[in-house]
């Protein structure tokens, strides 16, 4: 079934896009994606492919979510996603247990942010959040990333506790792409509770790193906004 799906996604490949995302995902020496490999296939045919073969095994999407190319970790990605929407709580129970088994493949910003808020997050929602502690703790910039994008979902359904410690603890981190992402949720935060982003951001904003300032306060009207990156609030 593997070599089903990977003759698939190659009907889609263009070399031109795959030089393209080799460097907008950062894949050369040293960049966050180094050495990861591209076929040159757009999302929307990834997830064409995933819905000819949302039933895959565990063996299979053990082959692809472990490939060296890009996009096939992508789909096994998609297609767990998939599976766990209509899954029991035991399915769910497999399939988030196969997640973090095989998070070291989960090795790119787009493979975290279109599967860790739609599978960790959901299945965390209403038990123990130790592991997300767990990672931003670590030093992997993908689990960082694994857990604070988990907490997209609690934001979506109005509990932002676990996102904002998240986020504290995050305050000092060196990395752009950890930065963007606490950021991002706290601007998530603001959609829903504009009085809660802003009471985190009158305590942190003027030591916070200033890409998560920026991303945080996108929306804000614009004279609100250049006060906050002046230290006027």
């Amino acid at each position: 079934m593997v070599n089903k799906v990977k003759a698939e996604l190659r009907k889609y490949a263009l070399p031109g896009d795959a030089a393209i995302l080799q460097r907008f995902f950062k894949t050369g020496p040293g960049e966050y994606g180094e050495g990861d490999i591209f076929m040159g296939v757009k999302v929307p045919s990834i997830r064409k492919t995933a819905a000819l073969f949302s039933s895959l095994s565990f063996a299979d999407l053990k082959q692809l979510i472990r490939s060296p190319i890009h996009e096939e970790r992508l789909l096994s990605l998609i297609v767990l996603t998939k599976q766990f929407n209509r899954g029991s709580e035991r399915d769910k129970e497999k399939i988030v247990r196969f997640y973090i088994r095989h998070r070291k493949f989960i090795n790119n910003w787009d493979l975290v942010d279109l599967s860790a808020p739609y599978i960790l997050g959901p299945y965390l929602l209403d038990k123990e959040k130790d592991i997300l502690f767990e990672y931003c703790r670590g030093g992997d910039l993908w689990e960082r990333r694994i857990a604070v994008l988990s907490t997209f979902y609690f934001i979506k359904q109005g509990s932002f506790g676990v996102s904002l410690e998240l986020v504290e603890l995050l305050l000092n981190d060196r990395r752009d792409l950890i930065n963007k992402a606490c950021g991002w949720m706290l601007r998530e935060i603001g959609k829903k509770d504009l009085k809660t982003e802003e009471g985190f951001l009158k305590k942190h904003y003027r030591t916070m790193p200033r890409t998560m300032l920026r991303y945080a306060i996108e929306k804000f009207p614009e004279e609100k906004r250049r006060n906050y990156l002046k230290g006027l609030v």
